[in-house]
């Protein structure tokens, strides 16, 4: 939420290719002039207008690498328009003097030549301020995750969980120079939220050395505030369907070198997670936040920025129709289903489950950091970073809870430091660091099966044993607590250098981790562009070797042979970090000065690759690796940044992805992964060969979303998403599955190719500026989603996978208020 942004949200220059412009204006005998200064770069997205101080002085920080067109105005003088190029992190120095203008002129920035960056090393996707501001209302939890999935090559599945080309639980979010590695979807983590946020980078491949640990995807989030004097901020207010509504508030106070900052935001709905049948039971979800910020600049060369915050997160579990209503459901012989009788009768080979589940869940965390930059010289500068934080996150479950009840009690402390050197000598931009994250594991853990003993009947939930959910001898009680510490270290270096037409960004990175098994890793990078004038073509390498932790949720659990106590019919390993080569090539070319077309083709080969196994619909997971995995495919995206009254984009993304057995690690895998009871009682693997399709294997993906602006004050968008549909593996008969979801969610599954029917949405928005003034602004956005209320079944994975539906028909007002 709005505190983990303002928490990390720092003075201290953010990873990757992030510059500052310092900029003094002057009249014609060298005096500063007050100035209105425009900043424009087409290809970042980047669009802003600053005002110098009385000196005519302007710092501009955080900027994207790239080619900038910059205006200057001031009154009785000649307006000036010139180009800058942002390519180090250490501040860039420029005094323009103005001319005395002999004549009213003026002047309107256009930018053709910033569409692309002919000097990029390699393909990043990016957002900026206006495409953030005019996004689509999206529901508590999940609005950082909203923007991120309209890029290509990314895809949800239940809950709001990004998946990057294919790669599961393995996005980091990287916010001003802080990794937050672990998952952050609704119903594992604090929210990012969307409206603190003035521009993104998002990396899938041509990754710098810098980055490390969760590689499928990267995402830099840029909390930009410009440090104007006085009081300033905003303060957004939302509501609509699913008796949805929010308010945050995002506010500084700057003075002499001195910024004080104050978020505060809070949220409620009875959509939080993705629920599991059309009927949406038991949904509810509410969200807070607050934190305090103080950031001070001591001298010209040294910044100091110090921030705490807590935030929370309390939800419901989605209920399935039996676990809601209650039902007649088939034993383990049964195969033509149950008929719809009241609980004192009793069918043949059915037994009864009463109904009334409620499982809640609970997400809290205290975060602290602190940051300092010093500039050594001209040409280098220190960064360091330190943050620490302690989060927990618990699972109840009510007695009438079936087939399984379950409790979670899991918590872990962080303490993480970061150290960076950068170094600007000609034509390179050097930059070496080190890095230790130290997180301080505890599990506690605990299920049970209800009784299997005593009359047949309705008196209470019968038997899932019997009716073949689990495996044979599975225990009907079981518990787990532990504690370890997850170690990791890494040190990196890295070289950005342009050779005329070419740009190459080469690193290399160490990485220790320390947990369940003790690895290092060695780990080169290369992303090389050549760019063609004549053509406005630029061409793309990139590879990288990665190395990629497993994920911690539950980890320790998933590892341990404590399970065998629980499911006899299991093998136990431990899961391990993953290793992998990515391959991108592509292209980018900008077209009559309006659109930019890229086009990318890559592959992906990881050993020990990551995935995840939930328990039921729990939004419970725990990490499990397959053997391998090979995932190949191809995006391409048409960008209109501006043509007369009409932006937008659309992309189009092709993904095959393939898993080699056996896998590793999970809970209750047992007979699922293939694990058999041998001659003599020892436990042999029948399926150690073989692949089966990723979970994210989705073969066809289009996102479109085009804007036309009506008036200066008024706007209309409209946009579909387009979805293949997702494999599924069965594990129950239809009937059974009809018996638990509806007929309606069945009739989208089609059991002869074992994928999701594909499924259509569409969104309109509207927006109008109600008020604009010099920096005060109030708009006014309502947003229609799902427009034909289709069923959207986004994911439906059987027992141990959990199922996944979109919302229905929904409408969102959100009005800002900026001063």
């Amino acid at each position: 939420m709005a505190a983990v942004f303002c928490l990390i949200a720092s003075g201290a220059r953010a990873q990757g290719n992030i510059g500052e412009l310092r900029l003094t204006v002057t009249d014609p005998s060298g005096s500063g002039v007050k100035s209105t200064v425009e900043l424009v770069s087409e290809a970042n997205q980047y669009r802003y207008t600053f005002t110098t101080d009385e000196h005519g002085n302007l710092d501009v920080q955080r900027l994207p690498y790239g080619i900038y067109q910059l205006q200057i105005q001031a009154p009785a003088f000649a307006p000036l328009t010139e180009s800058v190029e942002i390519r180090s992190a250490l501040p860039l120095d420029r005094s323009i003097g103005l001319k005395v203008a002999a004549v009213s002129e003026s002047v309107k920035v256009s930018a053709p030549g910033t569409l692309i960056d002919p000097y990029r090393a390699g393909s990043v996707n990016e957002m900026g301020l206006k495409t953030i501001q005019t996004r689509l209302t999206a529901l508590p939890g999940r609005s950082m995750q909203d923007l991120v999935n309209s890029e290509p090559g990314w895809l949800y599945e239940g809950n709001a969980v990004l998946h990057p080309r294919g790669s599961e639980y393995q996005t980091q979010f990287v916010v001003d120079g802080i990794p937050l590695t672990d998952n952050r979807s609704p119903s594992f983590g604090p929210e990012l939220e969307a409206s603190d946020v003035q521009s993104l980078e998002i990396y899938t491949a041509g990754i710098p050395a810098e980055f490390g640990r969760k590689m499928g995807g990267v995402v830099e989030v840029n909390t930009l505030q410009n440090e104007n004097p006085g009081f300033h901020g905003d303060v957004t207010a939302f509501g609509g369907t699913f008796d949805t509504a929010g308010i945050s508030t995002q506010d500084e106070y700057t003075w002499k070198g001195n910024t004080l900052g104050l978020s505060a935001s809070g949220n409620m709905t009875s959509h939080y997670l993705n629920p599991v049948v059309p009927e949406n039971y038991t949904n509810t979800g509410t969200t807070g936040s607050a934190s305090l910020s103080y950031e001070r600049d001591l001298t010209p060369k040294d910044r100091l920025t110090l921030i705490v915050s807590h935030e929370l997160a309390r939800y419901e579990i989605p209920n399935e129709l039996v676990q809601q209503n209650g039902a007649w459901v088939p034993n383990a012989v049964n195969t033509v289903g149950c008929p719809p009788v009241p609980a004192s009768q009793e069918p043949s080979d059915c037994v009864y489950v009463p109904g009334g589940q409620l499982q809640n869940g609970g997400n809290f965390e205290t975060m602290g950091s602190v940051s300092y930059q010093h500039i050594l010289s001209p040409n280098t500068i220190v960064s360091l970073r330190g943050m620490a934080r302690d989060n927990n996150n618990d699972f109840y479950s009510n007695p009438l809870s079936w087939p399984i009840y379950v409790t979670q009690h899991n918590d872990f402390k962080e303490i993480y430091f970061n150290g960076s050197l950068a170094v600007h000598h000609g034509r390179q931009e050097w930059k070496t660091g080190i890095e230790s994250d130290n997180i301080f594991l505890h599990e506690n853990f605990s299920d049970s099966i209800p009784d299997c003993s005593g009359p047949l009947g309705a008196s209470a939930p019968r038997c899932p044993i019997n009716l073949g959910l689990f495996d044979p001898g599975t225990a009907t009680t079981f518990a787990f607590a532990a504690s370890r510490p997850d170690l990791e270290q890494a040190a990196y270096v890295q070289d950005l250098v342009r050779l005329g037409n070419w740009t190459v960004n080469a690193g290399v990175r160490w990485d220790h981790y320390q947990l369940l098994v003790n690895q290092n890793a060695v780990s080169p990078r290369l992303a090389v562009s050549r760019y063609f004038p004549r053509a406005g073509l630029n061409v793309h390498f990139a590879f990288d070797r990665v190395f990629q932790t497993p994920s911690f949720e539950n980890i320790l659990l998933s590892s341990s042979t404590a399970v065998l106590d629980f499911d006899p019919i299991s093998l136990r390993q431990n899961v391990l970090p993953s290793h992998g080569d990515y391959y991108e090539a592509g292209v980018t070319r900008p077209f009559f000065g309006k659109a930019r077309v890229d086009v990318n083709y890559f592959r992906r080969d990881v050993n020990n690759y990551a995935d995840d196994d939930a328990i039921l619909n729990t939004a419970i997971s725990f990490p499990i690796a397959f053997q391998k995995a090979i995932l190949y495919g191809a995006e391409g995206k048409i960008e209109l940044l501006r043509w007369g009254r009409f932006s937008g984009f659309a992309s189009y993304s092709y993904i095959v992805g393939n898993c080699w057995l056996p896998v590793v690690g999970g809970l209750l895998l047992g007979s699922e992964s293939g694990v058999a009871v041998g001659p003599n009682g020892t436990l042999i693997n029948t399926q150690l060969t073989g692949h089966l399709p990723d979970s994210q294997d989705q073969r066809n993906t289009v996102r479109v979303r085009f804007r036309y602006q009506v008036i200066p004050r008024l706007w209309l968008a409209a946009g579909t998403d387009f979805n293949s549909g997702l494999p599924f593996e069965p594990d129950e008969s239809p009937q059974l599955y009809a018996t638990e979801y509806g007929e309606d969610v069945i009739s989208h599954l089609d059991f002869t190719r074992s994928r999701i029917d594909p499924y259509l949405t569409e969104n309109a928005s509207v927006g109008v500026d109600l008020y604009q003034r010099e920096n005060r602004s109030v708009r006014l956005q309502a947003d229609v989603q799902n427009l034909s209320n289709s069923l959207e079944l986004i994911d439906f994975g059987g027992l141990f996978s959990g199922n996944a539906i979109g919302p229905s028909r929904s409408v969102m007002v959100r009005l800002t208020t900026s001063f």
